[in-house]
């Protein structure tokens, strides 16, 4: 493992644990307050689960078995998408299907993805071998 494969995984694992604490703490904190003064957050506390949650699930795969920005693609709408699916499968668990959680879901996917070519760069090397 390279020293460039060791740095990718700690980010992506800090990235990943920051959402972690991000969602706890948006779930325990900042939706009891929205709800019981009567705020409208735009659906933000409704759905900190399916957002953040999706981020955080994406960083810790990304840590886990990311490697190049092939795989990372593939991961992170691979994630997307099953969490979607989940989503789409809560009837199955008595539960209703929200679409705001579905919209949520599909945005931080995308904004996953950004973070992850933002915090990421290609190499030299690869732009040079795309040439």
């Amino acid at each position: 493992m390279t020293r460039t494969d060791v740095r990718r995984r700690v980010i992506n694992s800090l990235v990943g644990l920051f959402g972690l604490v991000l969602t706890e703490v948006g779930r325990h904190v900042y939706r009891p307050i929205v709800y019981s003064r009567g705020i409208f957050d735009f659906h933000v506390a409704d759905t900190l689960g399916n957002s953040v949650g999706t981020m955080t699930l994406v960083f810790f795969l990304l840590a886990a078995f990311g490697g190049d920005r092939n795989a990372d693609d593939r991961i992170i709408v691979s994630a997307t998408v099953g969490t979607v699916v989940y989503e789409l499968g809560s009837p199955l668990l008595g539960k209703t299907i929200d679409p705001w959680d579905i919209g949520a879901t599909v945005v931080a996917g995308g904004l996953s993805w950004l973070l992850a070519r933002t915090l990421h760069p290609p190499d030299r090397d690869d732009i040079v071998m795309q040439s």
